[in-house]
């Protein structure tokens, strides 16, 4: 695939013919204090000056909550209907983050790994992914510790970095974003070992993930789940806003003989979320249930599927009411006794 240079006023074009284009986008807008994914309408404008939105790209293929079917009984008989897939329309996000881009890949990892989750995967192909390189970072970003880059391209179709003064790197990565690239950007000039690296913000590395990996293979029973989870309100914050949490429940909506199956966002920070209906709960406290997070982001998926079920955002340590901050958490586990 090709790199491209165009100018600043070239980026904004290719966004405004988009959208006169009648383009389906989601897109970074300032809502009052946050900055925060939006379908793009008339009048929006897209967030500048900021770090990273409050929640991530991923409900806009993973709703927080969705119908799978509904279904009407007739006496014995029982009419199902399922989502219609075919009317998922084709979707650009626009100016996410590499942290963001590569969960998507690893939500998609869950959804088709072990059963092809139809209703996920229709909706996924669909979309093409713009992200914005990392010119900035703050406190709470770690994604360098997890493997990550500011300006890794993993997950993206194409990537932006801004180049200062110098105009635009645009990084043509997969097919969907050649063909979008070929649409909106054909007289568009080569890039010539274009060196991004020096615009990219530099995020140290706060821990070895190697480190907390070994510690956590010995750490079921260890006093540090009580120690790091004292302060949590057990409100499930942090799994709202990750974007490569997949947990979910599914809800009954019946009235009379008409209902609908309904698939919605979960937590394991919930009191309930391991609740058995004996009443027997193997969770029954949030030191558990804060291992539980750790253990499975850490230690199980690493496992399962290769790389860590963290992309070093940050966002769960923002959103946080009481100041929980995973990397401190990791950091420290690395450096367990």
């Amino acid at each position: 695939m090709a790199n491209l240079h165009i100018s600043k006023e070239e980026l904004g074009k290719w966004l405004e013919d988009m959208r006169h284009d009648g383009r389906r986008i989601f897109a970074p807008v300032r809502l009052g204090a946050q900055v925060d994914f939006k379908l793009l309408a008339s009048g929006d404008t897209v967030a500048e000056d900021y770090v990273q939105t409050t929640q991530s790209a991923k409900r806009i293929v993973f709703p927080l909550a969705e119908v799978l079917f509904s279904y009407c009984k007739s006496g014995k008989d029982v009419e199902l209907k399922s989502a219609d897939t075919s009317k998922y329309p084709e979707t650009i996000v626009w100016k996410t983050r590499p942290c963001d881009a590569r969960a998507f890949r690893q939500v998609t990892e869950v959804f088709t790994r072990d059963y092809d989750d139809t209703i996920y995967e229709e909706r996924r192909k669909r979309i093409t992914i713009v992200t914005f390189s990392c010119s900035e970072s703050d406190g709470s970003c770690f994604c360098t510790s997890v493997g990550g880059s500011p300006g890794g391209t993993d997950g993206s179709d194409i990537q932006v970095t801004l180049l200062g003064d110098d105009g635009v790197l645009v990084e043509v990565i997969t097919d969907k974003g050649e063909e979008l690239a070929g649409r909106y950007l054909s007289g568009a000039r080569v890039a010539d070992d274009v060196d991004k690296s020096k615009y990219l913000a530099d995020v140290k590395c706060s821990f070895s993930m190697e480190e907390v990996r070994e510690k956590l293979r010995d750490a079921f029973d260890s006093p540090m789940w009580k120690e790091q989870s004292e302060r949590c309100l057990g409100c499930g914050a942090c799994a709202f806003v990750c974007p490569v949490c997949t947990c979910f429940d599914i809800q009954e909506d019946a009235h009379g003989q008409r209902g609908r199956r309904i698939r919605c966002w979960d937590s394991c920070g919930f009191g309930m979320f391991t609740q058995h209906t004996s009443g027997h709960n193997p969770r029954p406290t949030q030191a558990t249930r804060w291992r539980q997070r750790v253990l499975h982001k850490f230690s199980y998926i690493p496992e399962k599927l290769g790389e860590v079920g963290c992309t070093g955002c940050g966002r769960c340590s923002r959103a946080c009411p009481v100041d929980m901050n995973i990397s401190e958490h990791l950091k420290s586990i690395a450096e367990h006794e």
